[in-house]
């Protein structure tokens, strides 16, 4: 810690341990020891502290400039989306179970999203998994009806037809074999439909 709080200095200025200014206040020896670590008395626990060592409110507060000091010195940092707790294993399940359904584009977003919301696995990962099924249970349809709409015949149509469901098959694959070995996607967006 940067400052010595308050009612540390009071405390310490008076020879009183910790449990006696609980015992003094009637408050519990953890709240004595989170105020000195730093969190600001405020209200009923303000009041009785102030009360049971016969001293001002105000000589118990941090001072506003050291507040504010010590708040932007104590922030903990967001945990950057590898370190938090994955679970690569759902992960890979999440991934692998749109490949039954690779050859509808609409059944390949079901098994996902419901396994993810069953589990309750909303990490950036999975919306990413999810996110990309459902671009491209829109796009399979349209590349399919542009190509149906040229006329080439019916062996051209079946092709991209045959061609859509393999790489659907390959991106799931793909990002699969990527989870296990660097826990991340190979395919994914730059932005996110969930």
């Amino acid at each position: 810690m940067i400052f010595m709080s308050e009612l540390k200095k009071i405390r310490e200025l008076r020879n009183l341990t910790q449990e006696e200014v609980a015992e003094r206040s009637g408050l519990s020896v953890r709240t004595i020891q989170r105020i000195e670590a730093g969190v600001q008395p405020k209200g009923y626990t303000l009041k009785t502290l102030a009360l049971s060592l016969d001293v001002p409110e105000s000589d118990l507060r941090i001072p506003e400039i050291q507040f504010r000091k010590e708040i932007e010195v104590e922030e903990i940092p967001e945990m950057p989306e590898k370190e938090k707790s994955v679970n690569f294993t759902l992960v890979k399940l999440i991934n692998l179970s749109s490949l039954p359904f690779a050859w509808f584009p609409v059944a390949n977003v079901l098994p996902p999203l419901l396994i993810m919301l069953f589990t309750k696995e909303k990490s950036q990962i999975v919306r990413q998994i999810i996110s990309l099924q459902i671009f491209l249970t829109i796009v399979s349809p349209v590349i399919f009806i542009i190509t149906a709409l040229f006329k080439p015949g019916h062996s051209a149509v079946l092709a991209v037809m045959v061609m859509l469901v393999l790489i659907n098959m390959y991106v799931i694959l793909r990002n699969a074999y990527e989870i296990d070995r660097k826990g991340k996607l190979y395919y994914k967006l730059n932005f996110s439909i969930l």
